[in-house]
């Protein structure tokens, strides 16, 4: 007999997708995301999420604008994934898959989507 509790307490030590992963998907859902939310949502610190950020804002994954006291982001969809088994695919295409879908029909080519206001 199959012991789904058992195995459900064993998948929660690990995910499929990276907090990395995890962060993009927050931003593409909602582009002004507190990331004191993001953490909630992914599962980490508030630092933890900032880290992430400013790695994905270094190496080109999305840009960060100031609206207000808040942030604006835009992800670059055009983007490659990083691992050397990923790179023929995009960022863009993991967000088609995996996004919010009430997002992926109202805000496709917005500023989370396109890199572009």
């Amino acid at each position: 007999m199959i012991d789904l509790v058992g195995d459900n307490e064993q998948m929660a030590h690990w995910t499929f997708l990276t907090n990395h992963a995890h962060v993009l998907l927050c931003v593409a859902d909602n582009p002004n995301v507190r990331l004191r939310d993001v953490a909630v949502q992914v599962g980490i610190t508030e630092r933890a999420a900032q880290r992430i950020v400013t790695e994905l804002e270094e190496a080109g994954y999305l840009e960060r604008e100031r609206d207000g006291r808040r942030n604006l982001y835009r992800l670059n969809t055009a983007m490659p994934l990083r691992h050397p088994l990923d790179r023929d695919h995009r960022i863009g295409e993991l967000l088609a898959t995996f996004a919010n879908p009430a997002s992926r029909e109202t805000d496709v080519d917005g500023p989370a989507r396109s890199g572009t206001p």
